[in-house]
């Protein structure tokens, strides 16, 4: 949305825009003077902008209301994600557009996040260290050591002990 905005604008708006476009992800309250004083300058510029601002920091409000109310309020936690689809609806920013289908199709795994408290967090970790011995190995020949390794690793991770 950003991008779109800024290319009808002056040179030093545009680039200046591109190397401050952090602004637009902190919170208003989190902004140094100057990053406000930027950010109050683009967000006059560009209606299109201020309206895409407003719908981000409304997710973001939701998200932590979602978060707070936890397993026993997720009837007001779906509530409020349908008014915010609502609102994006009415606003009519295609970017968003695309986010809100992209949230209704994964609706009900993204509540039970906020009623389970259960994340893929720890098997990411391992994929990831997975992938970091493979590339640091340069490659295993033999499938069935790169596999022992990797089992060592984790098995003696927590007692200090590294194997190879």
């Amino acid at each position: 949305m950003r991008r779109n905005e800024q290319a009808a604008w002056s040179d030093f708006d545009r680039k200046k825009c591109k190397r401050m476009r952090r602004i637009f992800y902190k919170k208003k309250e989190e902004l140094s003077a100057k990053e406000r004083w930027y950010f109050n300058r683009y967000l006059q510029k560009s209606e299109a902008l201020k309206k895409a601002y407003e719908r981000k920091e409304a997710f973001c409000r939701w998200l932590e209301r979602a978060k707070d109310n936890g397993a026993e309020g997720i009837l007001q936690t779906k509530e409020e994600l349908h008014q915010f689809y609502q609102r994006v609806e009415e606003s009519g920013i295609e970017a968003f557009q695309r986010c809100v289908r992209t949230l209704r199709n994964w609706e009900m795994e993204i509540l039970n996040s906020f009623i389970f408290g259960c994340t893929n967090g720890f098997l990411e970790g391992v994929n990831n260290h997975t992938k970091v011995m493979k590339r640091n190995a340069y490659g295993f020949r033999n499938f069935e050591r790169a596999r022992a390794r990797i089992l060592l690793t984790y098995k003696y991770k927590r007692i200090g002990v590294h194997v190879g």
